[in-house]
């Protein structure tokens, strides 16, 4: 019974905050699209921020209320809200989402995610996703494409438009090199070689880099592990039932070379990319084997 009147409360609390500030947000959203000038847009991109970052800092007053979940963060304590970040992480679960929220909230630039297209659709969270410029992402099958070879490269030039909004604002990217959330299943389908991630694609962030390279500080290089035998859905952290979390951060130096080639049409240059992405995946495959083996 309490994990259930633990998750309610929760889910009121998070609730009423997000209806208390949709209203702000979209509004201040609104005078990006009707302001004239880049000044008053720019300031006007910088308020979504800040309603943002309140709403998410409320968020984690309501977990520090009602959960019992120890955040083990490391490696955020010299971060800087005046910088620009991509951050590459593993992605596990739903619970990922607060688990950012808990490291670089205040910490970092407010993050920009890309999102499912089907998201804009979610109730209010919709809303707010467009009021902060997240992209949204179509993904298409290979049996779609090779029907429709036309739109063959169209989420990567979704993706470099995106990114196009970025330039002039601090900024943290995150981008989920894998594309879908990790289970045993779909790395058993891949056969990936990793022991804990998927198969990691190289093209979404080889564009962010072409867009931003120059702009980004650094690589915020997180990995997530939930002790345990099981990864947590978002009920269960809602409910109080997650002990735990590592977030475990390391911060790692932008090779310029690494945005200055053409990911489409330069094969040397492609494999360059996916070197570094396949070095810095197994990199991570050691860390989360190394944070596993602490809470064994």
């Amino acid at each position: 019974m309490r994990p259930l009147l633990t998750g309610l409360l929760n889910i009121a609390l998070l609730l009423s905050n997000t209806l208390l500030l949709i209203g702000p947000l979209l509004l201040i959203a609104l005078g990006k699209f009707v302001l004239p000038g880049q000044t008053a847009r720019r300031a006007c991109s910088r308020g979504v921020m800040w309603v943002a970052e309140f709403w998410a800092e409320n968020c984690k007053r309501t977990f520090a209320l009602l959960t019992p979940t120890h955040w083990d963060i490391r490696g955020n304590a010299e971060l800087r809200r005046d910088a620009s970040y991509l951050v590459i992480s593993n992605h596990q679960s739903w619970v990922d989402i607060p688990a950012l929220v808990q490291a670089f909230n205040r910490k970092t630039p407010y993050f920009k995610f890309f999102l499912k297209q089907e998201l804009i659709w979610v109730p209010l969270l919709g809303l707010a996703f467009w009021a902060l410029d997240y992209p949204f992402m179509k993904r298409y099958s290979k049996a779609f494409l090779a029907k429709n070879p036309h739109m063959q490269g169209k989420d990567l030039e979704i993706t470099k438009a995106a990114c196009e909004k970025f330039k002039h604002l601090p900024v943290t990217v995150v981008n989920y090199l894998e594309g879908t959330r990790f289970t045993p299943a779909k790395q058993a389908q891949q056969q990936s070689p990793y022991r804990y991630l998927l198969k990691p694609k190289a093209g979404g962030v080889a564009f962010v880099l072409a867009a931003l390279g120059e702009q980004i500080d650094a690589v915020l290089d997180v990995t997530l592990v939930y002790p345990g035998k099981r990864v947590p859905g978002f009920w269960t952290l809602l409910s109080g039932q997650v002990p735990e979390v590592i977030i475990d951060i390391q911060t790692r130096e932008l090779d310029p070379s690494l945005w200055q080639g053409d990911y489409e049409n330069d094969p040397a240059f492609r494999q360059q990319m996916q070197r570094w992405v396949s070095e810095l995946w197994q990199a991570k495959d050691n860390r989360i084997d190394e944070l596993r083996n602490e809470r064994s």
